[in-house]
């Protein structure tokens, strides 16, 4: 038996942490093993590079090769252990992601993201990837409801975000089956009803599949 595989993506500020905090509970009550992880980050490893990332100042290849670094190690590491063990991995942004930062908001030349998922990741992908969207004026608002200090990347102009937003929307246009698009600007609860009920018909038909 295989696991399933379940990303979750979007914008900061459009939610999807706040989202991750429930989802191990709700997998684990459909009788899911569940094993969470990050990017970056994500192992001991990982964590190191993601604190580089998100403070230190650097190229746009140095970036793009450190996520990919982050990301062999989750791999190796998480991802296809849990995998190949049946279980659930949930992970907190992926390759996706990548896209839209490096190659949305960086303009990093997406041919050479493509080369190094390539390498990377053989071949592995999520089964699902939940797309939380907001426009970017919740976005914004929502940051700055925080408090705490922003990030390299939380810092980033209003066209960055919009580049980011931009690159997130044509990849679910372009991989319907795999995106689930969620409008994150709706109440939390709305949000999360939609979120189980979508993920209860992904799961019947996961099961049916196997069967």
């Amino acid at each position: 038996m295989t696991g399933l595989f379940i990303t979750l993506e979007g914008v900061d500020g459009a939610g999807k942490s706040t989202h991750m905090k429930w989802l191990p509970d709700f997998f684990a009550n459909q009788g899911l093993e569940v094993v969470m992880t990050r990017e970056p980050g994500g192992t001991p490893v990982g964590e190191k590079l993601r604190e580089i990332l998100l403070h230190d100042a650097m190229s746009q290849e140095t970036e793009a090769l450190l996520m990919f670094a982050s990301r062999q190690e989750n791999i190796n590491q998480l991802i296809k252990p849990a995998l190949a063990a049946g279980k659930l991995l949930l992970c907190d942004r992926f390759t996706d992601s990548t896209y839209a930062y490096q190659g949305g908001g960086r303009h990093f030349d997406l041919n050479k993201i493509a080369a190094l998922e390539n390498w990377v990741q053989e071949g592995l992908n999520p089964d699902l990837t939940l797309l939380f969207d907001v426009p970017l004026e919740v976005s914004r608002e929502r940051l700055g409801r925080h408090g705490a200090s922003l990030d390299r990347f939380e810092q980033e102009n209003d066209v960055f975000f919009e580049a980011v937003r931009s690159a997130y929307l044509q990849r679910a246009a372009n991989e319907p089956q795999r995106f689930l698009l969620i409008d994150s600007t709706r109440p939390f609860e709305e949000v999360r009803k939609f979120v189980e009920t979508r993920l209860l018909q992904f799961i019947g038909l996961k099961n049916n599949a196997s069967t």
